[in-house]
């Protein structure tokens, strides 16, 4: 599903703050109070392996913004685009300890460990600041369907297992809270990426 890019656009220019996103409607949120903030959806727990057969789950992430994707090492449409575009957002957070990366395969029965290391180096994407994880698929495909709401689509419901192929990044907060929502084939996204991520830090 193709998620406009005017979703966060749509705030009034005297807005000076990122939205939250509570659902799959992707519908804005803005200034919650204390309480509304308690109630609002958070991604859950998760335990996954990255690139160098480390485990990686939610404590890892936890306090620090992250931009989540998913694809898998041998897609030869979307996700070289995917890759490249978050390589850019990456690039302009290098070495800031506060913004993570953590990317999906969404085959990890043909994604191993070594797989994905190869991936991340022919990319000149190794580091330890972003994570491409494998692991249980039904784990991954709950997580990108339940929690990230990635492949939401009005009036239809995938089967659990259907293939999962989605465009999206999903910006994550500190406090594991949905803050953004992009299409990672288009590089016009990424200064606006950049921007929303800048704020979250600061």
């Amino acid at each position: 599903m193709l998620i406009s890019s005017s979703l966060n656009s749509c705030k009034s220019a005297d807005e000076e703050n990122v939205p939250y996103y509570n659902d799959a409607n992707f519908t804005p949120f803005w200034a919650p109070t204390v309480e509304d903030k308690a109630n609002l959806h958070k991604i859950g727990a998760f335990s996954f392996t990255n690139q160098y057969g480390r485990e990686v789950s939610n404590q890892n992430f936890k306090g620090k913004v992250y931009l989540a994707s998913f694809f898998f090492t041998s897609c030869p449409s979307i996700c070289p685009k995917l890759t490249n575009t978050m390589k850019m957002v990456f690039d302009n957070f290098k070495g800031n300890k506060n913004v993570l990366f953590l990317s999906h395969s969404v085959t990890p029965d043909i994604d191993s460990v070594s797989r994905l290391y190869d991936y991340a180096k022919e990319n000149q994407i190794l580091s330890k600041q972003w994570h491409l994880v494998t692991g249980d698929k039904s784990e991954i495909y709950n997580i990108a369907r339940k929690g990230y709401f990635i492949e939401q689509e009005t009036g239809l419901t995938k089967l659990s297992g259907q293939f999962l192929h989605t465009e999206n990044f999903v910006l994550i907060d500190a406090d594991g809270h949905i803050r953004g929502i992009y299409n990672g084939t288009l590089e016009a996204e990424v200064p606006r990426i950049i921007e929303d991520i800048n704020f979250l830090i600061r």
